[in-house]
């Protein structure tokens, strides 16, 4: 048995921010990162503020864990050819946006990237894509790592712990049943649907808390609305890119038929100039494949 749930996106939007609700995203993340998050308080700035009635087809939420670490969860559903610089520049400024003016740089907070996209971005067929820095050597291949001092100063156990990490959810090619806990809520995240028996850290809790049946009567009639805004702007894409791929194939025709009338004219022109040699019809026939009318008619 299974029942729909309400869009991941919507849930951040208004649901998940709750603290009462925190719950869900540390299962979420804790499974994407494998290991146990705590979320001490979810963080307000100027890219991550919605408004009740904000049709974005993008939207975040910044979580900093028990631990003072950040981590920026992004939804974007609309085709984006410089995400990827998008992901760069969230991180880069919630680096910067964290930092007081004066503090060390050993003040810089670990920062998670967590990108969920529902549409083709870069060319690749996995449903998860990690990204985490390493320095290696270029001719040793070894791995830089810490001294005991930077160890214990910054209490950390390798260099890549300074630096972000990216994760990218390319959810629409996620198919088929989930088989592992991870999973199932790369299956919720397509899907908008979570199963009985889902076990996942969180999926309890996700699985009452984002019923659709559980909405209040006004929180059903804004998801409504937003459910509707994402029709009518799948309804208007699907027409841009049909008109655009009509006017590709017109475009092409006309070339093709252009080509088409070119030929046939120097065929005709090489059919005048043996008929204007005197090459008998028989053999104007062989060269240029037009029939004995078309050729006498010249």
């Amino acid at each position: 048995m299974s029942a729909k749930h309400i869009r991941f996106d919507w849930a951040i939007k208004r649901l998940l921010r709750n603290k009462a609700n925190y719950v869900v995203l540390e299962g979420f993340l804790s499974e994407l990162l494998y290991q146990d998050i705590t979320i001490k308080t979810l963080l307000e700035s100027e890219s991550n503020q919605q408004t009740i009635e904000d049709k974005s087809n993008r939207v975040d939420i910044i979580a900093e864990t028990a631990n003072s670490e950040l981590i920026l969860i992004e939804v974007q559903n609309s085709s984006q050819l410089d995400y990827f610089h998008r992901m760069l520049y969230g991180v880069s400024n919630l680096i910067t946006e964290y930092l007081e003016k004066g503090q060390e740089y050993g003040e810089i907070r670990k920062v998670y990237s967590v990108n969920i996209v529902y549409f083709n971005l870069g060319k690749g067929d996995d449903y998860i894509y990690r990204l985490n820095s390493e320095f290696i050597g270029m001719n040793t291949g070894d791995t830089l790592e810490l001294t005991k001092a930077q160890e214990k100063k910054f209490n950390i156990e390798k260099v890549a712990d300074i630096f972000p990490e990216y994760y990218l959810l390319k959810v629409r090619n996620f198919q088929g049943t989930a088989q592992t806990t991870l999973q199932e809520w790369i299956y919720f995240l397509r899907n908008s649907e979570i199963k009985e028996e889902f076990a996942a850290k969180g999926m309890v809790e996700a699985k009452e808390t984002l019923r659709i049946n559980n909405l209040s009567d006004s929180e059903r009639a804004a998801y409504n609305r937003y459910m509707d805004n994402k029709s009518y702007e799948a309804s208007i894409l699907s027409t841009q890119e049909f008109e655009a791929q009509w006017q590709i194939e017109q475009i092409e025709e006309a070339k093709m038929i252009a080509r088409e009338e070119g030929s046939q004219q120097r065929t005709i022109a090489i059919a005048r100039s043996c008929k204007q040699q005197g090459l008998e019809i028989e053999m104007i026939m062989a060269i240029t494949q037009l029939s004995r009318e078309d050729i006498e008619a010249l």
